[in-house]
């Protein structure tokens, strides 16, 4: 430290200090030659600036940003201000000379009529200023009251509100158009008076000159087409970085309604969807922070973009390693994972195999007879596993397993429908299983159904969700991936859907009416005559149905006719650029515990797949096989992607994205209920069912309420959102097992597996074989045997013993989870 001197740093030294800053882990990097995107420019103002993005480029191709460290001399009429923004000044023909780490560029530019200044407004000028500095944040006075009595649309979605309530609430004083300096909109947020929000914008700032030119100028609010953002576009389309540390700055160029364009990326939004993996740290400059994906999402002014964001591992030696491939899926998986340099893990042997596929097909794990017999089974690996798929496909135990899905995702539950109409809707969706009616017919009959739910189950639907609003957004939600319910009050955030379009896809189903039956709890579905339209609650006028996307496959409405009959041909069209693909994305998340797009019912230009390609596979293939359910799960069962084992290599360890690996899952509530049952041979008792029920077979909540399967994470059927159901392990979990009742008198059922075998005087390798194929669908390994072998004949007894090995077997990862 130099006390008693004054330290003047040079502007040299300045642009020094700011290279060794920024270049990180890229220091070592030489570019064999630099690219500046766009390769040339134009400009039209003496005002608005616009920047480029300098890319180095090695002699082996590797890509890396200089924009930081980036050295602009103009020539001609051209300025470069301190964060390398350039300004036209003359008209005319100019050039720009950029320099990096040895290397050099022309960019040419066009300076174009400077005399002829666009007219600043609200909408160009003003708004992005206040979304800028969080204004119309939800923690500010984007809130739904506002804040200390002022209050703006959330994120800006409504600019006229917002200008007239800064123009016209409190009689018009926040602007003083004499002596702007002295206006609340500038006084406040500079703190000259006291604002609770602290200080957003610095006296003399550029968001400061703008709001008092703005001012001055009358505070004109601009031309809707003229002044409104027509389209963004972002600056590289895509983020890839070679190894974590890397930095690459955004660039967001917006094109308005009359065609002109300008550099907004210091007033645009960036935010990441994974800050460990891929993080902002200055102005629109995303870090990679390790090896992995993300996604940024672009904002400015209603529009937004998204852009995928790829850090590769760096580690040297990666080798392409192809496996075997089954079907499309595993094309279609293998193709990103070698970009991604990422090698699969190899496929799971047979006994894993086992375990997993009974599981999630059927809902509960072989017995020990099962699995021994296809463990042993002489027959190749691959064929075996296709043969054993298709019967497992025709057991009764699948319709169980899968009536229990869309019984928890249409809600069927005595609370909504009564015991009887349960009954009823329970056994229709067994019908459709069993029956693999097509998709597309299942959801037209829930959706336009009408009359008796006891004699027509299909209209429970409505009976469940009873109120237009409601009905739209679980129709959306679960057959479109859409949630909608984010636009009744106001735009979208981080989607194109409005509230204008929300109550419009509500009018559809406003003239469906609930009424009492003439049996008891029995209700009507019908059509009203009167009281049958939805009105816009800001306009208070009557809202006419409109398609969410107006795609080919959208029929006339004909307001003559039910409204539903054109929705449903509509949202089941080949056409439809979700049905598919929302359905195609929830089977495989039943799978492999994640969506393609995750979660699976929040499908949205902001929320992509992690592989467009598959997904898009799948849907095609969904629809050309009729959307047939049975055929996409029979084709993701089959891939070799399904069959990987859990056990990660170094270039997949910490890949839990990209389906190079197994990623284990708890077990369902009511399959782990099930498979203790399979496990220890004693059955639980149920009220209300026949006493061969199983878990997965109960009809509802109700049965068993407050008891094992709530603690495990039975959803209560009360939404139709995925995330009801709980499949993460507690402490009061990990007691029920060790101490609960459930699991102790289950293993010590004198009818169970440990008495049968013991009274069927079984020697002991035989009895620990079939307590470990019971429990975990393998033989025991040699260590295990031995070690199990010397406790039951060292213990109190051989059931004692026997008992001891079975339930420390359950309370195992192994046991609980599915891998």
């Amino acid at each position: 430290m130099m006390s008693g001197k004054r330290l003047w740093i040079s502007g040299s030294c300045l642009w020094l200090m700011t290279v060794l800053a920024v270049s990180g882990v890229c220091a070592g990097l030489q570019p064999a030659k630099i690219v500046i995107t766009p390769s040339s420019l134009s400009l039209d103002s003496t005002e608005q600036g616009r920047r480029v993005l300098v890319t180095g480029v090695t002699a082996g191709g590797e890509k890396f940003d200089l924009t930081r460290e980036a050295r602009f001399e103009p020539s001609g009429g051209v300025r470069v201000d301190e964060d390398g923004y350039l300004y036209g000044l003359s008209q005319g023909a100019a050039a720009v000379k950029v320099s990096a780490r040895g290397r050099s560029a022309d960019l040419p530019v066009n300076v174009g009529d400077l005399s002829q200044k666009r007219a600043i407004s609200f909408l160009s000028d003003i708004m992005p200023v206040l979304n800028k500095q969080g204004c119309t944040a939800g923690a500010c006075h984007g809130s739904a009251k506002g804040k200390n009595g002022f209050k703006l649309s959330l994120r800006g979605y409504d600019p006229e509100f917002d200008y007239r309530a800064l123009l016209f609430d409190v009689s018009g004083r926040r602007f003083n158009r004499a002596d702007p300096a002295r206006s609340l909109m500038l006084a406040k947020p500079t703190q000259t008076v006291p604002h609770e929000g602290g200080l957003r914008i610095e006296k003399g700032s550029r968001y400061y000159d703008t709001i008092f030119n703005w001012i001055s100028a009358g505070t004109p609010y601009g031309d809707m087409q003229r002044d409104s953002v027509a389209r963004l576009e972002v600056t590289p389309p895509e983020v890839f970085m070679s190894r974590p540390g890397m930095k690459q700055q955004i660039l967001v160029v917006a094109t308005y309604g009359d065609g002109s364009t300008r550099d907004v990326t210091r007033e645009a939004v960036v935010a990441s969807s994974q800050d460990t993996t891929a993080k902002i740290v200055d102005d629109s400059v995303v870090q990679g922070e390790r090896t992995g994906e993300a996604t940024l999402l672009v904002r400015y002014e209603g529009k937004f973009v998204i852009v995928p964001v790829t850090i590769l591992n760096p580690e040297p030696g990666f080798e392409w390693k192809q496996l075997s491939q089954h079907n499309y899926i595993d094309e279609h998986i293998d193709a990103k994972l070698e970009r991604l340099k990422i090698q699969p893990s190899e496929v799971a042997g047979d006994s894993t195999f086992v375990r997993r596929v009974y599981l999630d097909l059927i809902g509960i794990p072989p017995t020990p007879e099962e699995a021994r017999a296809f463990i042993e089974d002489p027959e190749t690996s691959r064929l075996k596993r296709i043969r054993l798929i298709d019967e497992l496909m025709r057991r009764k135990e699948f319709v169980d397993h899968w009536a229990l899905k869309w019984g928890d995702l249409l809600q069927s539950n005595r609370k909504y429908l009564g015991e009887k109409g349960t009954w009823a809707f329970r056994q229709w969706i067994r019908d459709q299983i069993a029956s693999n009616r097509p998709y597309d017919q299942v959801v037209r009959e829930l959706i336009t159904s009408t009359g008796s739910t006891y004699q027509n189950p299909a209209a429970n639907f409505f009976r469940v969700n009873k109120d237009p609003k409601e009905a739209m957004e679980k129709t959306t939600q679960l057959f479109l991936g859409v949630r909608m319910v984010c636009a009744q009050c106001h735009d979208h955030p981080f989607e194109r859907w409005t509230q204008n379009q929300y109550f419009q896809l509500a009018a559809f189903f406003a003239s469906v009416g609930v009424k009492p039956g003439f049996d008891s709890d029995e209700e009507i579905v019908y059509l009203k005559r009167d009281d049958n339209t939805v009105k816009h609650p800001k306009t208070g006028r009557i809202v006419e149905p409109e398609y969410l996307i107006a795609s080919a496959g959208a029929p006339p409405l004909n307001a003559e006719e039910d409204r539903r009959l054109a929705l449903a041909e509509w949202l089941t069209s080949d056409e439809n650029p979700f049905f598919a693909r929302a359905i195609s994305n929830r089977l495989w998340s039943y799978f492999f515990g994640r969506g393609i797009i995750d979660p699976v019912d929040d499908i949205r230009a902001s929320n992509p797949p992690v592989n467009p390609a598959l997904l898009e596979a799948l849907a095609a293939d969904f629809v050309k096989n009729g959307y047939d359910l049975q055929h996409v799960i029979r084709t993701i069962v089959n891939s070799r992607t399904y069959q990987t084992g859990i056990a990660a290599n170094e270039w997949n360890e910490n890949d839990a994205t990209n389906f190079s690996r197994f990623l284990p899952r708890r077990l369902t509530a009511e399959s782990l209920l099930d498979a203790i049952t399979v496990a220890t041979g004693s059955r639980p008792e149920f009220d209300e069912v026949p006493p061969d029920f199983t878990a997965q077979e109960l009809p509802d909540p109700h049965i068993g309420k407050g008891g094992f399967l709530d603690m495990f994470g039975r959803p209560e059927r009360e939404s139709a959102c995925e995330c009801e159901r709980r499949n993460e392990m507690s402490l009061p979990q990990a007691m029920s097992l060790v101490n609960g009742p459930t699991l102790a008198e289950a293993v010590a059922d004198p009818e169970g597996r440990v008495a049968a075998a013991i009274i069927a005087g079984k020697p002991d390798r035989e009895l620990i074989e079939e307590l470990y194929l019971g429990a975990l669908s393998r033989f025991p390994t040699a260590g295990e045997m031995d070690d199990a072998l010397t406790y039951l004949r060292q213990g109190a007894g051989r059931a004692a013993g026997a008992q001891d090995l079975l339930w420390a077997l359950i309370n195992s990862n192994a046991f609980l989870f599915n891998r």
